[in-house]
């Protein structure tokens, strides 16, 4: 575990110039949050990045490969939707944080994406589907 955490501190040394970026313990690896927000992911000594359909394609095209892991309940391999984060980034702090940038969009768009859902789900049905559904009185 110390070797992990060698491994995060140099990380977060390197993402340093992008700002409020904080590592926290979790599933046997590390999170790594900006602002509180989830943007990368430490499994084994390798740092993976948030990626979704605006910045998936950039990883593609480096060849880099998406983090899964077996599921035991699902019986099949998962994937988070965090991808590779490339070499040379992790020599260069200026590269470092553009792909944190392009990581952090990624999260900020999810997290946008299930407040609107979270929205929609706790909306009141139409005020004509509430009518529908109320007993009508008879008039008197």
């Amino acid at each position: 575990m110390a070797r992990q955490n060698e491994f995060v501190n140099y990380l977060l040394e390197l993402l340093a110039p992008f700002g409020n970026v904080s590592a926290r313990a979790m599933f046997g690896g590390h999170g790594v949050y900006k602002d509180g927000l989830i943007f990368g992911l430490v499994i084994d000594d390798a740092f993976y990045l948030k990626a979704d359909d605006i910045n998936r394609r950039d990883f593609d095209e480096c060849g880099l490969l998406p983090f899964v892991y077996e599921s035991k309940s699902k019986g099949r391999q998962v994937s988070l939707g965090y991808y590779q984060c490339p070499e040379d980034a992790m020599e260069s702090a200026a590269l470092m944080v553009d792909w944190a940038k392009s990581a952090y969009g990624a999260a900020l768009r999810a997290a946008a994406k299930k407040q609107g859902v979270k929205k929609r789900a706790s909306k009141s049905p139409p005020e004509s589907a509430v009518a529908r559904r109320a007993p009508r009185r008879k008039a008197t």
